[in-house]
């Protein structure tokens, strides 16, 4: 986990059968199994630089961390998504679930990288099938999501993925719907970390890992 000061890295993966685009190499980056000619694989990706600060959004006095600078960046994409994925290579994911809804580009992506199969956790009335439902709280209320019952088999290992980790909520609820179905939690991954907002809080006795974190507003 990359602390604010030390800026966090793409390290090496060892996931097998892909490599760079030639675009990509030509540029500088490696496909997560190639090496330095001294042995060290892979490169120092800064991205904290390709997250975009929007201020006053949603509301007034939010700044909002925008990931979609980073998703549209070949490079920064390919990396992020080669970070978590090569974290939990070798942890024996059966399955990935990607929360509503920034978490589909991430989770899917993921799990394409992993060779295994991706589910949604959903805002209630938006799955067709048979669902199950695990509510959270908010600042004013409650929300929701929902899984579909059949979306993890009893006994699989889960890797849940988000874009970002604020409260902890959604995040706490997706991982009650994935043990509820009898699934076991193997971590929960996200890009950005708003650690100011103290979110891990909520997701105790899971592993939790993040690509930028941010101490401060």
């Amino acid at each position: 986990e990359a602390r604010p000061e030390e800026g966090p890295l793409y390290t090496e993966t060892r996931l097998e059968g892909l490599s760079s685009p030639p675009d990509a190499q030509a540029r500088g980056l490696r496909s997560p199994n190639q090496t330095d000619a001294d042995g060290a694989g892979g490169i120092t990706l800064d991205f904290r630089k390709l997250i975009r600060d929007v201020p006053d959004f949603p509301k007034t006095g939010i700044v909002f961390k925008d990931i979609t600078t980073l998703t549209r960046d070949p490079e920064g994409f390919r990396a992020s998504v080669d970070a978590i994925a090569g974290r939990y290579a070798d942890s024996g994911v059966d399955a990935v679930v990607g929360v509503e809804a920034r978490g589909f580009i991430f989770g899917a992506a993921v799990a394409y990288r992993m060779g295994v199969g991706v589910g949604p956790a959903r805002k209630p009335g938006k799955l067709p099938a048979e669902t199950v439902k695990a509510e959270y709280e908010l600042e004013y209320g409650t929300d929701a999501i929902e899984m579909h019952r059949d979306a993890i088999e009893p006994g699989q290992r889960v890797l849940i993925v988000d874009d970002l980790l604020a409260t902890g909520g959604t995040a706490a609820a997706a991982a009650k719907l994935v043990e509820e179905l009898r699934g076991e939690v193997v971590a929960i991954a996200f890009v950005v970390d708003l650690a100011f907002l103290k979110g891990r809080d909520k997701l105790a006795g899971h592993d939790v890992f993040c690509l930028i974190e941010y101490g401060e507003e």
